[in-house]
């Protein structure tokens, strides 16, 4: 029987730029000389004979036609009552031979409504529809793949299944939606894959990973592999059902911020990098030790360059397999909660790069950024910026917010460089930017992206955070929606942590001269919900290692730093600090070397880690220093005037007023020997922390561990306390009960 596809339909079918390759590929029914009949064509470019191998009881074998020499076939059935079940047989040019489900023989794989919301950008959960699930349909297992790309006149899967070959599987075009669909048989996990597009407009071909994609393969090799998430059974239910029930504003929240790259590395084994479980049974009971609450991580999503340090991101949806398998990097998680530590990632919403690979001219149109470079280019980072405007990109992202929540677990995200997204001019030049309609540098479709993220994330997982990496004086970040604010948790106090570093590193006969930058930020402590960062920006790109930034000869610089992290514990503010500080980090971080840990077999350097061990484990025993940290009443200052001898001091409150940490601070080295203190209260006051004990590498002056108030008003309080201050040193005082 003569094929009844039209010569048009062939040729584009094998140059492979056939807009619906379902109309033509599979069963039809065909009406033949007053006859039903069932037409079946395949293509199979590399095919050397097809056969159709008919169950219906006994199977039937018949062999197809070749209508076309680049390997399409087709053959013809008498219709009986329905379309019928059947599997391909295909034997290649060299021999081999294989049988295989067809394609497309089956039907759609996303729903209409499934499509309709997809389409409003109203999907919220769309990583469970779009990109690549191993599902059964009818019986038969195989992979569903579904992708957004409005502008191409064709996509395919391309795989080893199909030895990267575009022709063989395009996929079903769903209409005005722009999403491509098809279900391969046969093809399941660890399948490696990309999607070919060829470009409606240029007829540029273009390979791209999937932006749904829940595991790549490891840089720099650029696949997106096929993998089912859902296995992991999950022993955190104690800590998930508590956490809505944790204020994070009243509680304690130190983070320790991590590079898993670098935090240590495997030495004479193949590959650098510990695996996610060997960070569980490495690093979690090691940030447990040290005494912190949270864990934060720069971006653990996949990234092509290391050198980024994960914040130039591709696979939004995909833990980088640097460290192994989504499955693992759900037990480091899993783990961390069943020590009673939280999980923060940093999440990259503000840009990313532009791989041919990713998601940069997805369909070979500006899909995902902007097209006008003046709204779609970070020029100091040489990155895209994301056209927040567009429902499908917002909805993308939102998606993949909730995503960390939901699969992982994930208990926080701190959202990346929030400054660049909100302002239009950012680092612009005039005539480098396009005002917003009402002529203002504010970029409004960030800004709603924002809110309604945040707004998501605590309507859908209470209790999880949002933090701000933000930079300027924008109003309100950390403030709820409904009352104009961003809806931040928490932001970065970037302010707090530019003028305390400059403070520190004078030498300390100069800082009299600075005081207010050591003041400043109680102006404003409490206009947000500020955590108080020493980050990875400020040991990197010849800033020097905090140890290092500190000013005078051996001793002077870890009693600085010493001095520094108790004034930072002090002051309100959650605390954060980088991997490395804990111990006195000499070098400036490097991502490509592991941390200095070598240095702990030094008395100074143990001394630092143990001080902030000490810190930390007081900061959560001590309501006063972490309960009212959002509202001036839990600050006090006793003395912020003595700046010709250096020192402040000031009083932190819990919840409870009657209660409160008297904290002091020496910045010179110099002791101060019978230094007067007001203090609210009669009786003893026990020394808590004393930054120059000899257990920190310090000189171990003090008071000998207590000091009795004496009947003496001072600073505006009723009694005074007479102190010895260590040299470069901080003393905490609690009243005894």
């Amino acid at each position: 029987m003569k094929t009844t596809l039209r010569k048009q339909d062939l040729d584009l079918l094998v140059g492979a730029r056939h807009w619906d390759p379902f109309s033509v590929l599979g069963p039809h029914i065909v009406e033949e000389g007053g006859r039903r009949i069932v037409t079946i064509r395949v293509i199979q470019p590399r095919a050397r004979e097809v056969q159709v191998l008919r169950d219906n009881g006994a199977t039937r074998r018949a062999s197809m036609t070749r209508i076309h020499p680049d390997g399409v076939f087709e053959t013809h059935f008498p219709l009986d009552t329905e379309i019928f079940s059947y599997r391909l047989e295909i034997t290649g040019s060299d021999g081999y031979r294989w049988t295989q489900h067809d394609p497309y023989a089956f039907g759609t794989v996303l729903t209409d409504f499934d499509i309709h919301l997809l389409s409003e950008g109203s999907h919220l959960t769309q990583y469970e529809k779009l990109g690549s699930h191993v599902v059964d349909i009818g019986g038969i297992r195989g992979t569903a793949f579904a992708v957004w790309a409005p502008n191409a006149e064709r996509v395919s899967v391309i795989c080893n299944f199909n030895h990267w070959d575009g022709r063989v599987h395009p996929m079903r075009n769903r209409g005005e939606s722009g999403i491509w669909e098809i279900f391969l048989p046969g093809v399941v996990e660890e399948e490696v894959y990309k999607y070919e597009i060829r470009s409606r407009g240029t007829g540029e071909l273009l390979s791209k990973t999937d932006p749904f994609g829940f595991r790549f393969e490891l840089p720099p090799r650029t696949g997106t592999i096929v993998c089912t998430i859902d296995g992991h059974k999950w022993g955190d239910a104690a800590w998930m059902e508590e956490r809505p029930r944790r204020n994070v504003l009243e509680t304690p929240m130190a983070v320790y911020e991590a590079h898993l790259g670098s935090w240590k590395r495997k030495e004479g084994e193949e590959g650098p990098y510990l695996s996610y479980r060997e960070l569980a049974d490495d690093l979690v009971p090691y940030v447990k030790e040290m005494g912190y609450t949270h864990i934060e991580l720069l971006p653990v999503a996949e990234h092509p360059f290391d050198g980024s340090w994960g914040y130039q991101v591709l696979g939004y949806f995909a833990p980088t397999s640097r460290h192994g398998r989504p499955a693992e990097f759900m037990e480091f998680v899993d783990r961390c909660h069943r020590e009673g530590i939280g999980v923060i990632v940093d999440w990259v919403p503000a840009h990313f790069p532009r791989d041919a690979h990713g998601l940069a001219r997805f369909d070979g149109t500006h899909l995902y950024e902007h097209a006008d470079p003046r709204m779609g280019e970070h020029r100091d980072w040489g990155t895209l910026i994301f056209n927040y405007g567009r429902r499908e990109v917002a909805n993308f992202l939102l998606s993949s917010a909730l995503f960390w929540l939901d699969k992982y677990h994930i208990d926080g995200l701190r959202v990346d460089a929030v400054a660049s997204m909100l302002y239009l001019d950012y680092s612009r030049k005039p005539g480098e930017w396009i005002p917003n309609v009402h002529g203002g540098n504010e970029n409004l479709e960030a800004i709603a992206f924002i809110k309604r993220m945040n707004e998501l994330v605590y309507k859908r997982y209470p209790g999880a955070i949002t933090v701000a990496e933000e930079s300027t004086a924008w109003p309100a970040v950390s403030r709820p929606t409904y009352l104009g604010g961003l809806g931040f948790t928490l932001k970065w106090n970037m302010g707090w942590m530019h003028d305390m570093l400059s403070f520190i590193e004078q030498e300390p006969i100069h800082r009299k001269y600075h005081f207010g930058q050591l003041t400043f930020s109680l102006l404003y402590a409490f206009h947000e919900n500020f955590v108080l960062p020493f980050s990875h920006d400020e040991v990197v790109h010849l800033k020097r290692s905090l140890l290092d930034k500190m000013p005078g000869d051996l001793w002077g610089k870890f009693a600085n730093l010493r001095l520094l992290y108790a004034y930072m514990y002090a002051h309100p503010g959650k605390k954060l600090l980088f991997m490395g500080g804990e111990f006195a980090q000499w070098e400036e971080w490097n991502h490509d070397r592991p941390l200095s840990w070598e240095l702990l077999r030094w008395d100074t350097h143990q001394g630092v880690q143990r001080f902030v061990r000490d810190l930390n484990r007081l900061y959560r025993d001590i309501p006063a220093l972490h309960e009212v940290d959002f509202r001036p009443e839990g600050f006090e200052w006793i003395d912020f005037r003595d700046v010709d001898n250096s020192v402040v001091s000031f009083l932190r409150r819990g919840k409870n007023p009657d209660v409160a940490v008297v904290c002091v601070f020496n910045f010179t080295p110099v002791p101060r020997e019978k230094y007067r203190v007001g203090v609210p209260w009669a009786g003893r006051y026990r020394e808590a922390l004393n930054s120059d004990a000899a257990a920190y590498g310090g000189s171990n002056a003090g008071n000998g561990g207590s000091v009795a108030a004496e009947n003496v008003p001072w600073m505006g309080h009723p009694h005074s306390v007479s102190l010895t201050l260590p040299p470069l040193g901080a003393i905490f005082l609690l009243p005894e009960s």
